[in-house]
């Protein structure tokens, strides 16, 4: 969640985000750092999530029939998305009374994922959109894949089983090409299929593979992102379709050795930091940080370099310090909500954190 907030605080033109997104600022330590891990090393984090829900959801079949877990999963995963995604469109709606958020939401700096238009201006039908379907807090898009693919689980299962080939084949062209699945996107079929396929072969997820070797997938982790990063600030226009897709494959090389390094070679410091008791009761809180770093990052990281030009290297200043600020906000309000209101704060996660307290 933390290096979630990480890639969403980057704070560069263009702030929209693709494997291919150029820099269109000059090249520095400040600037490189921030592409370098907004848009490289952190970009595993959604594959290993989808691949670990699917793992975890295959394991626990049978343990109650599927009409069953698909109820609890609407409990569990779909009225946050509602409720959540309702408060945050609520919040907005009072931010926009203001003039400076006002003004930036008109000037497409709150996020590029938010349209240049005033929640007063939307029809009642766009504003259901952004409600159900196009979350005003972007991040929640995961929720709904999530929730569609356990919905889906007995077809993805059939598939899985029959035509692993095919299946698979499929899903990575969806995700290589970035083709949007309706509901679900482009990586949630391929890597909760994977998390499926592991757990239905009864594969041992915890040793690594022979073939894996940490420090080649940690070469090809870091090399690939900063290649990538070396060509976001050195390609300028024209924008060749080439030098596109090479960055393209560049950044999903990054994203499955990232992957394999998280899954296999970081053990040592989950371990470490699970033993510490400080670090366990913050895990607790880890689903509030997910549901309110967004648009929160946004807003505080258009403030603070609106207000900060003066400051040097207000730009790296604010992408390094602002996600703390935002997981210390969030993990208050999260310890203070399940203090005061426990029942509200189940209802608002999930039931989540509710063991850490």
């Amino acid at each position: 969640m933390v290096l979630l907030i990480y890639v969403h605080a980057y704070n560069l033109h263009p702030r929209y985000l693709q494997p291919f997104t150029p820099v269109e600022e000059p090249l520095g330590p400040g600037t490189w750092l921030q592409y370098f891990l907004a848009n490289g090393l952190l970009r595993f984090r959604i594959p290993i999530l989808f691949a670990i829900s699917g793992y975890l959801f295959t394991r626990r079949e049978g343990a109650e029939p599927h009409g069953q877990r698909v109820r609890r999963r609407l409990r569990t995963l779909g009225l946050p998305y509602l409720l959540w995604s309702g408060l945050w469109l609520a919040a907005l709606w009072a931010l926009e009374q203001f003039p400076i958020t006002k003004q930036a939401v008109i000037d497409a700096e709150i996020s590029p994922f938010w349209p240049r238009q005033l929640l007063s201006q939307l029809s009642i039908g766009e504003l259901v959109q952004r409600w159900l379907v196009v979350p005003a807090p972007f991040q929640l898009w995961f929720l709904r894949s999530l929730l569609v693919c356990n919905l889906a689980y007995p077809w993805l299962r059939a598939a899985i089983l029959r035509k692993p080939a095919i299946y698979f084949i499929v899903a990575g062209l969806l995700w290589f090409f970035m083709v949007p699945v309706p509901l679900v996107q482009d990586e949630a079929l391929l890597f909760f299929g994977l998390g499926m396929w592991l757990a239905l072969r009864g594969k041992d997820v915890l040793t690594p593979p022979g073939w894996f070797r940490l420090a080649l997938f940690v070469c090809v982790w870091l090399g690939t992102a900063g290649l990538k990063t070396w060509l976001a600030f050195h390609m300028g226009p024209p924008f060749s379709l080439p030098l596109a897709l090479t960055m393209l494959a560049l950044h999903k090389m990054g994203e499955i050795s990232g992957m394999l390094v998280a899954w296999f070679g970081l053990n040592g410091l989950v371990r470490w930091c699970m033993a510490l008791t400080w670090f366990r009761w913050l895990t607790g809180f880890s689903f509030m940080i997910y549901v309110l770093h967004v648009p929160f990052v946004n807003y505080a990281t258009e403030l603070a370099l609106r207000y900060g030009r003066a400051v040097p290297h207000i730009h790296l200043l604010t992408y390094l310090l602002l996600p703390l600020l935002v997981v210390a906000v969030s993990v208050a309000l999260g310890a203070l909500l399940r203090k005061v209101a426990p029942g509200i704060y189940a209802v608002l996660t999930g039931g989540r954190g509710l063991a850490t307290s």
